[in-house]
């Protein structure tokens, strides 16, 4: 393996033994003590760690920063949105020349009207090393704006309303929120989530009177079941509030004609216990996506307003054994559904006079092809995008009257030397040790002899159905024209081959997900793509729990891992009810209160399982503020490494001391980081520019 020299010595946590039982069933715990955020120990600890990395990275400092402009040159930094158009105004979010975060505007009925500026989040960020604006819900009547901000990095949203006519920022104040709220018809009632102050669960909703204090709001729903979280929103037919629970594998809603803010909400059809349903409104009728009835790749019914419990729904669409049914979009006069098949994404267009049943074509075998922003319940167009892993993605225009495409906006490389047609771009199959065909997309630069010799990076997530498609990224450019190959494994867990796919990826059939992404890994050496001196295996949350599990499981395979902010404590975590997610998370992961869950969870758990043994090269990044994965779980992972390992490769932990789980806020901030880990992965190839 390729060792890269340093004489800096790494710090070395202190060992306090804290003896966890249950079951009868005893782990020792020397780490525990990092979980206390506001010790100074802790925190010295983190620092020490950050120090160590930099150290050991001293002499990258020039390559970083080269790195990160040349990501950063590719970008448009003076971009805009294609403008979209909601209720008479056209929005648009801009970014201008040297500023780092978005700015909001929006322009009376024509695009030739003049702009209007809502938001600067330049000005907003001023003074904070963190800035996230949360949802902004624009009143029926155009002239207020509900709005929120989130300067820690928690997702802990404070929620504001705007006078547009004005400019007045209101004293109404609502603090931890999730961010996102919705108006009634009358102007003046907004609705919103509250978080849990402890677990920071989805828990609460309530209702908010313009220019009354935040102590005064009506709790207008609790869900007490703290394995699910709530949310509120208004049907895209603007006649219904609705409030949803859902867990990993039940949903619930509730909705209230928006006319009527102050009367109860109508519950649609009661949580039954695996019944999955979602709802969109026309006419008057809900539409239902579930997966009623053993639909196990869901399926398309309908009900009329008036009686919505299950036993009325009529199929639509029936469920297909071959095809998952991802979402819908309804306009006036044509249903628009988003599905899957053999892993591809499919553009279905269904007019409602029953005349037209056709699907877009997309002439590709590695392809994302998505649903876009289309709130205008009237139009005649359809807006997607689609992108591949070597075509740069556009925003397409689709008249569904016509059915003539305009693109509206593709996706600027600035990079003179960049053509797409020097990259090959391909889906392969690797057979896992079950006998399952796991699909992989793959590209690479043209003239890259498949001898074994090339590096190859390996980026998967497979959890809570989660489909990594393939996509373009002019970021990766920096990788694949210094030779890397990058491929994206669709393991099970994820949803690329379907539901089963994802059932087939969870609770006690979780190892598959680990040992699918092995066996492709075996599958890329075998094939020469690479050798396991110069694979790299990538994976963030859920997926740096699969980075964990992989190098506990076949550390030899690989020459290098980057686990960002990963899940690596799962029994500790899913143990501790006090944590944010953990309650939600039993229907993917399992109930480790119960002693079989317990067991299995115990058995992958990377924490849990690291050894005297040698591992790869090992790159872990995390943020202090994380609210998703704790930032303690990456650091007494480390830690544990360190104390265990019988190699010299490097082990290096860098915790952003402002961030949380998305990483730096400033729209340049993030390549940082990227330019960290590509570092990180040409140090061990040996690449300095």
């Amino acid at each position: 393996m390729t060792r890269v020299s340093t004489n800096v010595s790494p710090p070395t946590a202190k060992k306090v033994e804290k003896k966890l039982i249950k079951h009868n069933d005893l782990r020792v715990d020397n780490y525990f003590w990092l979980n206390q955020r506001e010790d100074q120990e802790v925190l010295d600890y983190l620092n020490a760690e950050n120090e160590y990395t930099d150290a050991v990275l001293k002499h990258t400092e020039f390559f970083q920063k080269s790195l990160f402009e040349e990501m950063k040159s590719r970008v448009k930094e003076d971009d805009q949105s294609v403008p979209y158009k909601l209720n008479g105004y056209w929005y648009i979010t801009k970014y201008e020349l040297g500023k780092d975060y978005p700015i909001y505007t929006r322009k009376k009925e024509t695009l030739e009207a003049e702009e209007e500026v809502l938001f600067d989040c330049n000005q907003l960020a001023e003074g904070h090393s963190y800035f996230k604006l949360g949802g902004i819900s624009i009143s029926p009547d155009n002239t207020l704006a509900s709005f929120s901000v989130d300067t820690v990095s928690r997702r802990q949203f404070t929620l504001y309303v705007k006078n547009l006519k004005t400019n007045e920022v209101y004293k109404d104040k609502i603090v931890n929120t999730t961010g996102s709220s919705t108006w009634a018809n009358d102007n003046k009632t907004l609705f919103y989530t509250k978080k849990n102050e402890v677990t920071l669960r989805s828990d609460k909703i309530y209702k908010h009177k313009l220019g009354q204090g935040s102590e005064t709001d009506t709790l207008v729903y609790h869900e007490e079941d703290d394995t699910f979280n709530t949310f509120v929103y208004k049907t895209k037919s603007r006649k219904y509030l609705v409030i949803g629970s859902s867990s990993t594998q039940t949903t619930e809603y509730r909705f209230l004609d928006a006319n009527t803010p102050d009367a109860e909400f109508k519950m649609f059809q009661k949580r039954v216990r695996n019944l999955e349903y979602s709802i969109s409104h026309y006419n008057n009728d809900f539409y239902i996506i579930t997966n009623k009835d053993n639909a196990t790749n869901f399926k398309l019914q309908k009900v009329n307003e008036a009686n919505t419990n299950k036993s009325n729904w009529e199929d639509v669409i029936p469920h297909r054994n071959n095809v998952l049914l991802e979402d819908i979009e309804i306009f006036k006069d044509y249903l628009v559904v988003n599905e899957r098949e053999n892993g591809l994404n499919q553009l279905r267009i269904i007019s409602w006079d029953g005349t037209e049943d056709y699907y877009l074509d997309f002439k590709s075998e590695t392809y994302t092809a998505q649903i876009g922003n289309n709130p205008d319940f009237d139009s005649d167009f359809l807006r997607y995008s689609f992108n591949s892993l070597t075509t740069p993605s556009s925003i397409i225009d689709y008249d569904l009257k016509t059915k003539i495409k305009t693109i509206k906006k593709e996706q600027e490389v600035l990079d003179e030397n960049f053509n797409k047609d020097n990259y090959i771009s391909e889906r392969i199959w690797a057979t896992a040790r079950d006998g399952v065909k796991i699909p992989m997309s793959i590209i690479y630069k043209k003239g890259i002899k498949l001898d074994g010799n090339s590096p190859l990076l390996q980026y998967a997530y497979g959890s809570y159905g989660a489909t990594i498609d393939p996509y373009f990224s002019s970021i990766r450019l920096s990788l694949l024209d210094r030779g890397f190959i990058y491929v994206i494994s669709h393991i099970r867990g994820s949803e690329y081959l379907g539901r089963p796919w994802y059932e087939n990826g969870k609770l006690k059939s979780k190892l598959n997900t680990f040992t699918d992404f092995i066996d492709c890994s075996k599958y890329l050496i075998e094939k020469k793509y690479t050798s396991n001196k110069h694979l790299y295996a990538m994976g963030g949350s859920a997926g740096g729990l699969l980075m964990g599990a992989i190098i506990n499981m076949n550390p030899e395979l690989y020459n290098g891992v980057i686990a960002a902010v990963p899940f690596v404590d799962v029994v500790t975590t899913m143990l501790d009810d006090s944590i944010p997610l953990t309650t939600g998370e039993y229907d993917e992961w399992g109930n480790p209160n119960e002693a079989d869950f317990y067991h299995y969870m115990k058995s992958y758990s990377p924490y849990d399982n690291v050894v005297a043994k040698a591992y790869p090269n090992i790159l872990v990044t995390t943020g202090l503020h994380d609210s998703q994965v704790q930032y303690w779980e990456p650091a007494k992972w480390v830690a544990k490494l360190r104390d265990c390992k019988t190699d010299q490769n490097l082990l290096l932990l860098k915790t952003d001391m402002d961030a949380g789980h998305g990483g730096a806020s400033g729209r340049f901030e993030a390549l940082k980081e990227v330019a960290l880990e590509y570092v990180f992965l040409f140090e061990l190839e040996g690449i300095n520019n």
